[in-house]
């Protein structure tokens, strides 16, 4: 059974008994939703030009990022058509969102349409084409890549590196870059130099986003590097320490620990600077390198 939890800008969220986790921030749902997800894939800025979107939810969850991005989009142009796929693991999770009426903080069309998206997983009216695709997103992204499905916008929302590394692997994050547009934008909550290297290695460039709160930098990325703001300094450090190994999953198959365990004797074995070192150096600076994990 999922209880609603509150946050600070006064939207709820959920907790995992599984992973340990909130879905959300502390400091916000619906701001985090916003801020992490659909400002940085400027969504608003595109809609004021761009007749149709197609988007990826990555950990469709309550369905706070899909429907930010379906209120962000039409509150700039109501006769925009939106494609929506939308990966989630638990049926269980949208439909309690449901059944506690969380989707209530938006305007109603769009709650009506994310509780059908809930119910029957597709959506077919005039402006809104959705498919809600239940079951490992290591299984589901294969079926979408070989689709030949393009986001302009794709939101990448798993729980932790730490506790679900295999959402955030290079091989998981190459097919997921596979489904990105040469002019569309990935973003995530995440600023693990970890998470930023894999999407490095699936040819993308990275930028910082802003935080939400108290919570660290988020990040973007893109193929197109000329929009982006550049790393700071310290952030294209941390991508040169132990910390930048990324996950691995050669079969898409393997599970957290296994793959856990992978990585911590890549960085054992790793000549790369430890990044305890990297962090006393930047203490040293006055900067926080805690928020870079």
């Amino acid at each position: 059974m999922l209880i609603p939890q509150s946050t600070e800008d006064g939207s709820y969220t959920f907790f995992s008994a599984e992973f340990e986790e909130l879905f959300h921030s502390h400091s916000g749902a619906k701001l985090e939703a916003e801020q992490k997800f659909v400002n940085p894939c400027q969504l608003k800025e595109k809609a004021q030009h761009q007749q149709s979107f197609k988007i990826l939810d990555v950990c469709y969850g309550l369905g706070y990022n899909s429907a930010a991005a379906l209120d962000g989009i039409w509150s700039i142009n109501r006769e925009c058509h939106i494609e929506l796929i939308a990966l989630e693991s638990d049926i269980n999770v949208p439909r309690q969102a449901v059944t506690y009426q969380l989707l209530q903080q938006w305007p109603s069309s769009i709650g009506k349409y994310l509780t059908q998206l809930a119910q029957t997983q597709e959506i077919h009216s005039p402006n809104l084409r959705a498919n809600l695709l239940i079951g490992d997103a290591r299984n589901t992204i294969q079926i979408l890549q070989n689709s030949g499905f393009q986001a302009d916008a794709i939101f990448l929302d798993p729980f932790s590196p730490p506790k679900c590394p295999q959402l955030w692997t290079v091989e998981f994050l190459q097919k997921v870059v596979g489904c990105l547009d040469s002019q569309g934008r990935l973003a995530t909550y995440s600023s693990a130099a970890a998470v930023r290297t894999a999407l490095q290695l699936g040819g993308l460039t990275v930028a910082p986003t802003k935080g939400v709160g108290r919570r660290s930098p988020g990040t973007v990325a893109s193929f197109d590097r000329q929009r982006l703001q550049p790393l700071s300094s310290q952030e294209r450090e941390h991508l040169q320490t132990r910390a930048a190994i990324p996950y691995r999953d050669p079969t898409l198959q393997e599970s957290a620990t296994v793959i856990n365990q992978r990585r911590r004797i890549e960085q054992k074995n790793s000549n790369l600077e430890p990044t305890s070192r990297w962090k006393k150096r930047w203490k040293k600076f006055g900067q926080n390198s805690e928020k870079f994990k």
